[in-house]
């Protein structure tokens, strides 16, 4: 979406703050030995609390109000009972929400308890990627350029990105034009970020594979030759200068 007026900032406000808190205090509720379907229910309760609802199970039926991925499940992990978390697991958290006509969209890729797998390296590169990437976009920013500057920024480290996996526009539901932020230079991409649109960025860092595919549940994604992944989601409004980050709140940089 484009803001338009001062109302449409504040409903973007509110349901980033919703989106984000819950990201927040689910990336800090987890612990070894809980279930990732305990994991999504403290969640639902959290945006329950914010009058916000689940956006991928409006969306799509998704099975669960939140995505957790453990380990090589890179993304759209369904939450289950027999799922237990372990000390040193991969954990990406994706809260997206809608309350009152606005929709807005984050993520966390974190090691749960000590880095007994050495899986912080990776994590730390995805934020800190994430973190140049939003700092480079404003107003009539070739996409493409940003998505370049991911990759190269990913190269930099040791690590590959995703390819079929993008960030996206969001705001008055949960995927819009832009419907293609690339990790990667997309030649064949020549739109450009427009002042006062809403967008989503996202990284998808990887050790080992290039694309991502669908596991028999339909749902969740895994490496195409294995691996791990790191994800690390804003929400933002594209400005003139620097953009504002509408879910920085979910502490994903502190």
């Amino acid at each position: 979406m484009s803001i338009k007026n001062e109302a449409e900032l504040a409903g973007m406000k509110k349901i980033s703050e919703a989106v984000a808190n819950t990201l927040k205090e689910m990336s800090n509720y987890a612990q070894p030995g809980m279930s990732t379907k305990e994991l999504d229910n403290y969640g639902a309760t959290i945006l329950a609390k914010f009058g916000a609802k689940s956006a991928p199970l409006l969306t799509y039926g998704f099975p669960g109000y939140t995505c957790i991925s453990v380990n090589n499940e890179f993304c759209h992990g369904v939450p289950s009972d027999n799922r237990i978390l372990q000390e040193g697991d991969l954990i990406n958290i994706d809260v997206s929400a809608e309350l009152n006509g606005f929709w807005s969209d984050n993520g966390n890729s974190f090691v749960l308890g000590k880095d007994v797998h050495q899986h912080q390296k990776l994590v730390d590169a995805s934020k800190q990627i994430l973190h140049k990437a939003i700092y480079n976009i404003k107003g009539g920013v070739r996409i493409q350029d940003v998505g370049e500057l991911i990759e190269t920024e990913a190269k930099k480290r040791g690590f590959k990105v995703i390819k079929n996996l993008t960030g996206h526009g969001v705001g008055r539901s949960l995927h819009e034009e832009p419907s293609e932020i690339a990790n990667f230079r997309d030649k064949y991409n020549q739109t450009r970020f427009k002042k006062n649109s809403v967008v989503a960025i996202e990284t998808f860092i990887t050790t080992t594979s290039t694309f991502a595919e669908t596991l028999q549940d339909g749902w969740t994604m895994v490496g195409n030759k294995g691996g791990y992944m790191a994800q690390h989601e804003h929400t933002i409004v594209v400005t003139e200068g620097n953009p504002i980050i509408l879910t920085e709140m979910n502490g994903v940089w502190n």
